[in-house]
């Protein structure tokens, strides 16, 4: 079969894997074809594609690195689709350093800057850079829009982005970032539409909850506090990432176990969180099913929910009060058991679940009234990307002119 509708493809590089989708090029862009490259580096690598109403085709793959994925993906749309059909390519950029405040078009000057950025973010920005200059090598003439996670938070106010740090270090752009832009802006879009433009300028928490996780405090629809830092391993325990950790525990482990800055970054990165206290699974689905027998599962699973509710608390106080709480991501759409452990007792701050709610894991999981409003919304971070991609090139206008 092969696409004619004109079409662009929104690319959601990780550290590990990519998500893609296959997007109309219209004012309201459709999903076309969905899919996932998992394992990225590893023998067992797997590329999965799902088109409507087909079974989901799956094969086993051998992707080294990022640009040998990319390089199958193209390949496999070319061969099943068609590649004339798509107009452009919309990229997930993980940090925009100071500089990068909205989505731009992919040039040789960005990349160079983007190569600047890396060690800001050495578990994203390489991989992701190596994206976009395949498919630049393979189709050169094809444009390409970088959009990125950290955009969404660029009003934070200065003392919620300042760090506690000797002040000549913000002036070489170490301050709080914060990530999750693209979900988080998704977010703010759906809860505008299904539960009012009051709502979505009241005092939201968002919190992004899955492999990576991190919340965000939005008043008057910005950003104005977030737990991640300067890099995506801040805020709270993620599947294999520390979250915030005393310092002088680098100084302590750099005497006693004679741990180098790699190491300490390979660790806080790679083997911590989840992973790290339960020394089991960084999957919390894997951590819930053991808890009742395991005690290391039990206690990630505490830890994570415990962390969580403080966020939650702290943003409230940042917030001046809360009317509304998101839970997204995917331990967030899925994990009822996580949302019942993270809103307990914190009734003080107005929320509490429906438990029938919450058990079907409904839109709306909070008890009715003039109390906090409790929603999942499951996030869409390719859609930002193709929607952000259509309005920089002004494809839909160009379709219908």
């Amino acid at each position: 079969m092969k696409a004619a509708q004109e079409s662009v493809l929104a690319i959601n590089g990780g550290s590990s894997s990519i998500k893609f989708g296959l997007y109309a090029a219209a004012e309201l862009p459709v999903c076309l074809v969905s899919g996932k490259i998992e394992r990225i580096g590893l023998p067992d690598a797997v590329l999965t594609v799902n088109e409507s109403e087909k079974k989901p085709d799956i094969q086993s793959i051998q992707a080294g690195d990022h640009g040998a994925a990319g390089t199958l993906l193209m390949n496999w749309l070319a061969q099943n689709l068609g590649f004339a059909s798509i107009k452009a390519v919309g990229h997930r950029v993980v940090h925009g350093g100071e500089k990068h405040r909205e989505p731009e078009r992919v040039a040789s000057q960005l990349l160079e800057e983007l190569r600047r950025l890396s060690p800001y973010d050495p578990e994203h920005l390489p991989s992701e850079i190596q994206l976009m200059e395949v498919f630049r090598q393979r189709y050169p003439d094809l444009p390409q829009v970088a959009c990125f996670d950290t955009a969404f938070h660029r009003d934070l106010p200065r003392v919620a982005r300042i760090l506690p740090i000797p002040r000549r270090f913000e002036a070489k752009g170490v301050q709080r970032y914060g990530f999750h832009g693209l979900s988080y802006s998704y977010l703010m879009e759906e809860l505008a539409r299904v539960a009012g433009i009051k709502a979505a300028k009241g005092r939201v928490i968002l919190a992004h909850l899955g492999n990576g996780a991190s919340l965000a405090a939005v008043r008057d629809g910005k950003s104005i506090d977030t737990s991640m830092g300067f890099t995506p391993t801040a805020g709270l325990p993620m599947s294999t990432r520390s979250s915030d950790l005393d310092p002088g525990l680098v100084w302590y482990l750099t005497r006693s176990e004679q741990m180098t800055a790699e190491q300490f970054h390979q660790m806080v990165n790679h083997q911590s969180g989840l992973l790290g206290v339960s020394e089991i699974s960084p999957d919390i689905r894997d951590l819930l099913a053991r808890e009742a027998d395991d005690v290391r599962a039990a206690e990630a699973v505490a830890l994570f929910c415990y962390q969580a509710k403080k966020w939650i608390g702290a943003f409230a106080a940042a917030l001046g009060g809360l009317d509304t709480l998101v839970f997204a991501g995917g331990i967030g759409e899925n994990a009822p058991l996580v949302h019942g452990r993270i809103c307990d007792k914190l009734g003080f701050l107005g929320i509490e679940l429906n438990e029938g709610r919450n058990t079907k894991n409904a839109s709306l999981i909070s008890m009715d009234g003039p109390r906090v409003a409790v929603r999942v919304i499951r996030t869409d971070e390719e859609l930002m990307i193709a929607r952000s991609v259509i309005r920089v090139l002004g494809l839909s206008a160009q379709k219908e002119s």
